[in-house]
């Protein structure tokens, strides 16, 4: 069984991404964080997850977008590649923040080592 639990420490690096790469899409007071253990996942290190239209129509609320990080995983990871991983995750949120997501054709390696590089020099 899973267990899900909110993270403030991945609300905080998040939130400082986000501020510190300018990030201006990205509104961080609908974006939740959490932690999970338990997952069964081989490779999956983080995931990232919509409200979509449907449900935003259904419940009366704007987008919010969650950041899981699975803990098995994550929490072996170095400083630099748990920064790695959040700006992967923030990545798929698109500049619309509709509830809709941008895929690997732009999610890739060579976009996240790019705005790391940039994350780094500040």
């Amino acid at each position: 069984m899973i267990k899900y639990e909110q993270d403030s420490e991945i609300k905080c690096k998040v939130e400082d991404i986000v501020r510190k790469l300018e990030l201006e899409h990205v509104d961080i007071s609908r974006i939740a964080c959490f932690k999970s253990q338990g997952s069964s996942s081989r490779r999956t290190v983080a995931r990232c997850y919509a409200l979509s239209k449907i449900w935003q129509k259904t419940l009366n609320v704007q987008a919010h977008y969650i950041i899981e990080v699975l803990s098995e995983k994550f929490d072996k990871l170095s400083e630099a590649d748990k920064d790695r991983v959040l700006i992967h995750e923030l990545l798929h949120i698109p500049k619309s923040f509709g509830g809709g997501f941008r895929h690997h054709d732009f999610v890739c390696n060579r976009n996240v080592e790019q705005l790391y590089k940039r994350l780094r020099s500040l």
